[in-house]
């Protein structure tokens, strides 16, 4: 009893150690994700300044800019990225989160056209041997661990409910239809990741595989076509300790909460990922420009509700519409909430330990 008690005072010990050392504003800083533009940066970029200044946690690398309709954005080669990269991380005083969506198939930044070399879908990995979709993880990893990158928004863990799904089954995002078979795809890729001391991040919890809209261009209702299934994955990965880091998605379901979209919603971030599955590791949230969130709620709504939900970090994309301020309005936004007493200091400092806990490993 005695030693079990010492155990459980020096894990919460450890725990606070991350945030004994940091001030508020580094706190908040270390809780954002943010796009950018710019195939090079130098000490007048924003995305600098937001690093520096702002102790931005993290940044995400695109191929494409949404908002021009061009593919001009971060990824021209990979002496470029190689370069944009190294001099991203020279600029942070904290180990800085350098990501991009490389799963695959549709869904790959890095593409044969500017030099790196291609991925299967995660639906033809899902449909051959084992040994395929290891292959695969490691062949993303060492590419994104040659291009600078340590976090990869892959792999997807939704599993295939609806082939017709636009953001899902339609464009071969899912491994499979059978959530055991999407636990064990998921798990041999993130292991060829972690290979390369790359990090992976399931998504989208809890499933987007039923939805039948996108939800970049809308909130998408799940209510009558999720089921307890989609869970399979996750609770298979958070129960062998593989899910270090997993993605919400912005889906509705009343079942789960009647008012909020699983971005947003306590009860399934907290309730279900925390509560149920035993999941302490890092959460992060889809984008928060996509038009699911930003059509019903504003941006200090949004930005208050994730963080009460649960979310660790609050990933802006900054492509589906620029703001070159997205960093410093997200984090003055934050600033306030805490100064109003509306989000406690200690929420946040939750949240910062479990990051830096994960950004301590990545060493």
């Amino acid at each position: 009893m005695f030693a079990r008690l010492l155990l459980s005072l020096l894990i919460l010990l450890l725990t606070a150690i991350p945030s004994m050392a940091a001030d508020l504003d580094t706190m908040i800083g270390q809780m954002l994700l943010a796009g950018f533009r710019g195939y090079t940066v130098d000490a007048k970029s924003p995305i600098i300044r937001d690093i520096r200044d702002y102790h931005l946690g993290g940044v995400i690398l695109f191929d494409y800019d949404v908002e021009l309709g061009k593919p001009e954005r971060n990824i021209k080669s990979p002496e470029q990225v190689s370069k944009l990269t190294e001099d991203l991380d020279a600029a942070a005083s904290l180990p800085l989160f350098i990501s991009v969506d490389q799963e695959g198939g549709r869904v790959q930044r890095l593409k044969p056209a500017y030099g790196f070399p291609s991925t299967p879908s995660a639906q033809e990995l899902g449909a051959g041997e084992d040994e395929r979709v290891l292959l695969a993880g490691r062949s993303v990893g060492r590419t994104l661990q040659d291009a600078g990158f340590n976090v990869d928004f892959a792999p997807v863990a939704d599993v295939n409910v609806d082939p017709d799904s636009p953001a899902i089954g339609k464009i071969g995002r899912s491994f499979s239809a059978d959530p055991n078979r999407v636990a064990l795809c998921d798990r041999l890729f993130l292991h060829g990741l972690a290979e390369n001391y790359v990090i992976g991040c399931l998504k989208h919890f809890p499933g987007h595989g039923s939805a039948g809209a996108d939800s970049h261009l809308g909130m998408v209702d799940v209510t009558q076509t999720w089921s307890e299934a989609e869970l399979i994955p996750y609770r298979k990965l958070i129960g062998n300790g593989t899910a270090k880091m997993i993605m919400t998605a912005h889906i509705f379901n009343a079942k789960l909460d009647p008012k909020y979209p699983a971005t947003l919603s306590h009860k399934v971030i907290t309730g279900i990922l925390r509560d149920q599955l035993g999941y302490n590791g890092v959460v992060v949230t889809d984008d928060m420009n996509m038009r699911a969130i930003t059509d019903h709620y504003g941006q200090e709504e949004a930005i208050r509700l994730a963080i009460e939900a649960g979310a660790d970090i609050l990933l802006f994309g900054n492509n589906l519409r620029f703001d070159p301020d997205i960093v410093p309005k997200a984090h003055g936004i934050i600033k306030q909430l805490v100064k109003d007493g509306k989000v406690s200091e200690a929420r946040i400092a939750q949240s910062y330990a479990r990051i830096m806990r994960l950004k301590d490993g990545m060493d």
